[in-house]
């Protein structure tokens, strides 16, 4: 199994909306993803607590694959594409960790 773990800062403001409707927005799209794609075994979509530092990155996906090919075939589908589409417009940065799970 391989874990597709990514975390984004969010713009405070972009798409004329504010970085806490933004990240809802991105919780949304990406979790309704597992209804669309079916490589994904398992989506989680987490976003930092207003009681956390401001330093933490602001929204968080963990993803669980059957194997490469599968994570492959998840980051080429359309509905990921055009999600991907929408969050490239509202983060500063993005971080990314892949590993297998035994």
């Amino acid at each position: 199994m391989i874990m597709h773990v990514v975390m984004w800062k969010l713009k405070d403001v972009a798409e004329g909306k504010d970085k806490k409707q933004n990240a809802e927005i991105i919780k949304a799209e990406l979790e309704a993803l597992k209804q669309e794609i079916q490589e994904i075994k398992s989506i989680e979509v987490g976003i930092n607590s207003p009681k956390a530092p401001n330093s933490n990155y602001d929204v968080v996906l963990i993803s669980e694959f059957e194997d490469f090919e599968a994570l492959n075939r998840y980051a080429t589908h359309p509905s990921h594409l055009r999600v991907g589409e929408f969050i490239k417009k509202v983060v500063n940065s993005r971080v990314a960790v892949d590993y297998d799970i035994k």
